[in-house]
This record gives C-alpha cells, sequence and structure tokens, in this order.
C-alpha cells in the first residue's frame, strides 16, 4: 500500500472504505489486492476500487461492466453501503 488519500486520485487507482478514500495504487492489480486483503480482515467494511482513468468504482452498480465475481468480493456487505447518486 502506497499511502492515504482523501480525495479522487487523477490517475491510478484508490481502495475506496466505506465512502472515503483510502489508498492509492499505481496498478489494478495492486488495488485489488489491497482491496482483497482489507475485505478478509473485516468482511463488514464496504470496499470498492477507484479506476481514476475510467472515473469509476469497481464492486458499485457504478461500474456496469463488473463483472459477478468483483462484485461479490468488493460489493456491498451492508445494505447501507450502496452508492447513492
Amino acid at each position: 500500500m502506497v499511502a492515504a488519500v482523501h480525495e479522487l486520485p487523477a490517475s491510478g487507482y484508490a481502495i475506496e472504505v466505506d465512502g472515503l478514500m483510502k489508498t492509492r495504487f499505481a496498478t489494478s492489480d495492486g488495488a485489488r489486492a489491497g482491496a482483497e486483503e482489507l475485505k478478509k480482515r473485516f468482511p463488514l467494511l464496504c470496499i470498492r476500487i477507484y479506476d481514476a482513468e475510467a472515473k469509476v468504482r469497481e464492486g458499485s452498480s457504478a461500474a456496469a461492466s463488473v463483472d459477478r465475481r468483483k462484485h461479490f468480493l468488493l460489493g456491498p456487505a451492508r445494505p447501507d453501503c450502496a452508492v447513492k447518486g
């Protein structure tokens, strides 16, 4: 993991935890590994990966191209975890 992020990154990827940007990564593989680690340790957290280039969050309804495996892994663990707007 690299550093905490408090705003949307202009490039790369970031992990979003319960609606707050937390960590930025240069690659999607790094972001996915970090998200998987967090989800294993804290299964009730709502964890998504933000892709700065595409400006979408994987694991949310905002990302139409997310496959079932990604949604299961990173998607909402709680009803209040859904992205609004």
